[in-house]
């Protein structure tokens, strides 16, 4: 609703007030909405990388079963048994190392854990009250 400035001087300063209070509330709510969105979406973006943590921890310790097992079975193989048991660590170890490392990169874009855009939106909603007032 726009109201010129011939009408805005036949407003009384109370029911000006009244207009800002309801304003005012209804930004902050909104801009708390903004805040819980942002923060679900980063809460989401740790549990990925949670499970992304985990599921490298799983495989390093499947890399140390690999490593017992492999000494078993390597008696049958050509290779002598300590090159096929480093072999299969190995390529083990290295799938972990990968899955870690795009399990750090997912917990670093949901940090830091502050709703930036509402934060941003805020500061900007308090600038143009201030300027508004100073008119």
């Amino acid at each position: 609703m726009t109201q010129t400035d011939s009408e805005l001087d036949q407003v009384s300063t109370g029911e000006l007030v009244g207009r800002l209070s309801e304003q005012v509330t209804q930004l902050v709510r909104s801009e708390l909405r903004l805040a819980q969105v942002e923060l679900q979406q980063k809460g989401k973006r740790l549990g990925v990388g949670a499970g992304m943590a985990g599921a490298a921890a799983v495989l390093a310790w499947f890399a140390v079963g690999a490593l017992v097992c492999a000494v078993i079975a390597a008696l049958a193989l050509v290779l002598p048994v300590w090159a096929s048991a480093l072999i299969v660590t190995g390529v083990l170890l290295l799938v972990a190392g990968i899955l870690g490392m795009a399990a750090k990169e997912q917990a670093d874009h949901a940090s830091p854990i502050i709703p930036e855009q509402a934060v941003a939106g805020a500061q900007q909603d308090i600038q143009t009250i201030k300027s508004g007032v100073r008119r």
